[in-house]
């Protein structure tokens, strides 16, 4: 059915209100082609649009088709019939909670609905700590304003992967219409006792669950009445918990920005609510500068994502943090700390670090350094999750002792280069509060030292390397965009390139097909990680480029990596792999 007989049939259907026809009839022509030429697809992390009417936006009809096909697996599935739901601070966040809440109750599921807004990452703890089947965030994350989302978790608090996530998406696929969604009111849920709301004892579990975590109590005890911290919560869902566990912690000086405290889902103060960009510092940076802060955070609108700057003692500025490097920054941290106190595993190698593809491979230097195992997945924090859970499981094989010959690790900790990372296990997601709450306890701790974070991001430059990452992407949309990327993606594979920036290909990983290619000597062997469409250069003196498309945006991603002798070595290395191959892409 083309998009002109789907925009008439939502415009005859009894199952479409009349404000979402009025919205219809208003449409452009090519707003209409847009917003009915295709379904919104359920993809492996659920749905990501734009709001508004239409097959291929985020309402209340598809949130409502999305939810009856997860429902109809929960039920043929005969599992626990409960469900914990999240949003976020985005507009019709609230409404498309509520919604998803009913229909789950419809189908004689119980909702467990948070009060009001949370952050992701406290869904995915909240997964487990009611004992739930499943679980569903509406959040659309650091996307535009424009957006919304729904992801799904299942009941080990992770995301959903394979082969679940194909088989749930075969169940919302299934769903013929929007008649077949079931519905009921909200105050026949509650009489049925189907709809429950919850709040501060989830909470105060979660926070218990972070605080169980800090290392250097003494640290944070002696240095958390001095350290100065300016806090960014970016309009959206951080606010409240960031400053919770710091001020639970004991730290006294941290002050929020004023005019991004307050959830919106327009975001009025920035164009693009990503603490990777480095505008949404804009006023965190002019209120640092005032206050004399230390450390300078924000976290973006569900709270899974970090961006940090922090002071260079030898200039007074302020100086940035991709992911990478708050990332491993942690990691160092966290890690070090667990080894001076005895708490690493006897067996170093039984203790894993778990990163992925397209992160810094200061990484394995690390892992090297402290004799652990470094574990590499796809793209995507919840296949970091997803190891947690088969490390669990594999101890449980093992009669509970740790054994790397047997899968059965301890999780130390995990990162990905897009700002998210998890120590602990409490989740299963990347989550910002934890990162806040490391961040600033070993900013204590090194302060005791003379060190700010930048200071020691410098040492562990000098100690392990000088690593450099960047990111590209364009951005195609609709139907010919996508025609586009998957050209893109067909000359990549079928037509590599032999040199970058002067360094050779080594090898070619395809990830879609399973395979490394050693481009030097023609061996073939298995990547051993699920089917995704993703390619990667290995290049000489340990550089690197990777290139896929997007899952929830209508973009085509390149990330590459370089190791220098200085910052500036590894940057010029890391750009001219970068020019190179997007010169060869014609991009």
């Amino acid at each position: 059915m083309g998009a002109k007989e789907e925009y008439e049939k939502w415009l005859e259907s009894d199952a479409i209100d009349e404000g979402t026809k009025e919205a219809l009839r208003a449409m452009s022509e090519e707003e209409m082609l847009d917003a009915f030429y295709r379904e919104l697809a359920f993809g492996t992390g659920g749905l990501r649009g734009v709001i508004g009417a239409g097959t291929n936006r985020m309402n209340v009809y598809t949130v409502g088709k999305a939810t009856q096909g997860l429902a109809n697996y929960i039920l043929k599935r005969g599992e626990n019939r409960k469900v914990v739901i999240a949003h976020d601070s985005r507009n019709f966040s609230r409404e498309f909670a509520l919604s998803a809440a009913l229909c789950f109750c419809a189908n004689g599921i119980e909702a467990y609905l948070f009060e009001g807004l949370r952050p992701t990452p406290e869904l995915s703890f909240a997964v487990r700590h009611l004992g739930c089947t499943a679980g569903v965030v509406v959040t659309a994350s650091h996307n535009p304003p424009q957006y919304n989302g729904y992801k799904v978790y299942w009941a080990d608090g992770g995301q959903i992967t394979a082969p679940r996530d194909r088989e749930i998406i075969a169940e919302v696929g299934a769903v013929a219409d929007y008649t077949s969604v079931l519905r009921m009111t909200e105050e026949e849920a509650r009489a049925n006792n189907l709809l429950h709301t919850i709040g501060e004892e989830v909470d105060a579990a979660y926070m218990a669950a972070l605080k169980s975590l800090v290392l250097n109590k003494d640290a944070i005890e002696r240095e958390a009445g001095q350290l100065k911290i300016v806090y960014t919560p970016l309009h959206g869902t951080g606010n409240v918990p960031v400053r919770r566990i710091l001020r639970e912690l004991g730290f006294q000086h941290v002050t929020v920005v004023p005019q991004q405290e307050l959830p919106d889902g327009n975001f009025p103060t920035v164009a693009y609510p990503n603490p990777e960009d480095p505008n949404a510092f804009a006023l965190a940076l002019r209120l640092a500068e005032e206050t004399g802060a230390d450390i300078v955070l924000a976290t973006d609108p569900d709270a899974d994502r970090l961006g940090v700057y922090a002071k260079d003692t030898a200039t007074g500025k302020y100086m940035p943090f991709t992911g990478n490097m708050s990332g491993l920054l942690i990691a160092e941290y966290e890690i070090s700390q667990k080894a001076a106190l005895g708490l690493l595993p006897k067996r170093r190698e039984d203790g894993a670090l778990v990163t992925t593809v397209v992160s810094s491979n200061m990484s394995s230097d690390i892992c090297g350094f402290y004799g652990l195992t470094r574990i590499e997945t796809l793209t995507g924090f919840k296949y970091i999750g997803e190891q947690i859970e088969r490390f669990g499981r594999a101890r449980e094989k093992n009669g509970g002792e740790l054994c790397a010959a047997a899968g059965a690790y301890e999780f130390l900790f995990g990162y990905e280069e897009s700002y998210g990372c998890l120590v602990g296990t409490h989740a299963r997601d990347k989550d910002a509060v934890v990162a806040v709450m490391k961040l600033c306890e070993a900013a204590a701790y090194y302060r005791t030292q003379g060190l700010t974070l930048w200071d020691q991001m410098l040492r562990m430059y000098e100690k392990y390397g000088y690593y450099k990452e960047l990111l590209s992407f364009l951005t195609l949309r609709g139907e010919d965009g996508a025609r586009q990327i998957a050209a893109m993606m067909e000359k990549l594979r079928g037509n590599p390139p032999e040199r970058l920036a002067g360094s050779a290909v080594l090898a070619l990983r395809d990830y879609q097909n399973g395979i490394r290619r050693d481009l030097v000597t023609g061996e073939v062997s298995k990547t051993g990680l699920p089917e995704s469409n993703v390619l990667y250069y290995e290049l000489e003196d340990n550089g690197w480029c990777c290139v896929r498309p997007s899952g929830t945006e209508p973009k085509i991603k390149f990330s590459f990596g370089a190791k220098g002798t200085s910052m500036q070595d590894a940057d010029a290395k890391a750009n001219a792999i970068k020019e190179e191959l997007l010169a060869f892409m014609g991009a």
